[in-house]
């Protein structure tokens, strides 16, 4: 457990000039701050497999809700479950959780609440977990909008912008072509889909991977690489589990690449 803000508030106590009392006070407040910190990364962490059932859960509700379940869904499952290096029994769990994810009327808010309580406060683990879902919602290749309100829906209970989830879309090739709706959001009925864009050997847009517009100055470039890139390094994985920490670095490789293209046009350092 880290005492930072213990060590920072006992100082700030002390240098308001409320001598030893504030001192003191100032360390009780931060030790409170310290161990709800603590208290929140040790619930980011799951029990054994703990993820595992509202994740495929949420999977087949995705899949079913354009109104049937392809081959090509039932394979990104099935791919999934092998890159996790399952068990026989946390297959099991997940094969039931993904069929119960699919019955008529099944409410995904339950799975998303569980999903939510998993990540915590923790963006680390938060973009893993979409970056799983995206994969099954692009798996027909333009979603639908039934598929894109369950993403959505659970890209705001992680605490995770339209324009960060745009971004996420446009690592696995995919951008927005519709035109914003109310509020200045790029959803909605009429307002288009995602779709593929020509794909190049250079790979996705470099601007829609750090979720910014190609008018945007030097100084807005640099501050959206380092937000993203001290969200995805590899550093702060720490209690993830193997399948995501392995995205969660992959996609920093992406944020890189992105950003190295961005300057090599742009000239800069």
């Amino acid at each position: 457990m880290s005492y930072t803000y213990t060590f920072w508030f006992a100082m700030a106590g002390l240098l308001l000039g409320h001598g030893f009392v504030g001192m003191g006070v100032g360390a009780i407040v931060g030790f409170v701050l310290d161990n709800l910190r603590f208290t929140q990364r040790r619930t980011a962490i799951p029990e054994a497999g703990g993820y595992i059932s509202p994740l495929f859960a949420l999977l087949g509700a995705i899949a079913k809700s354009d109104g049937r379940v392809s081959e090509a869904e039932i394979a990104i499952a099935e791919r999934i479950m092998a890159r996790m290096s399952l068990d026989a029994d946390a297959r099991q769990q997940a094969v039931q959780a993904f069929n119960r994810g699919k019955q008529p009327e099944f409410d995904v808010t339950g799975p998303i609440n569980a999903l939510r309580q998993w990540a915590g406060l923790r963006r680390d683990h938060a973009f893993p977990l979409l970056d799983v879902v995206i994969e099954t919602v692009l798996a027909e290749g333009s979603p639908s909008p039934e598929k894109m309100a369950i993403l959505r829906q659970l890209a705001f209970a992680l605490r995770i912008s339209d324009m960060e989830l745009m971004a996420l879309m446009a690592m696995k090739g995919y951008v927005w072509h519709g035109a914003a709706g109310a509020g200045g959001r790029a959803y909605g009925a009429g307002g288009g889909g995602y779709v593929p864009p020509q794909r190049n050997t250079l790979g996705p847009d470099p601007y829609a991977v750090l979720g910014i517009t190609r008018d945007a100055d030097e100084r807005a470039i640099k501050r959206a690489y380092r937000k993203l890139i001290s969200e995805h390094h590899p550093d702060r994985l720490g209690d993830l589990p193997e399948e995501m920490r392995k995205r969660a670095e992959g996609r920093a490789s992406e944020i890189n690449a992105a950003y190295e293209r961005i300057k090599a046009e742009r000239g800069f350092k």
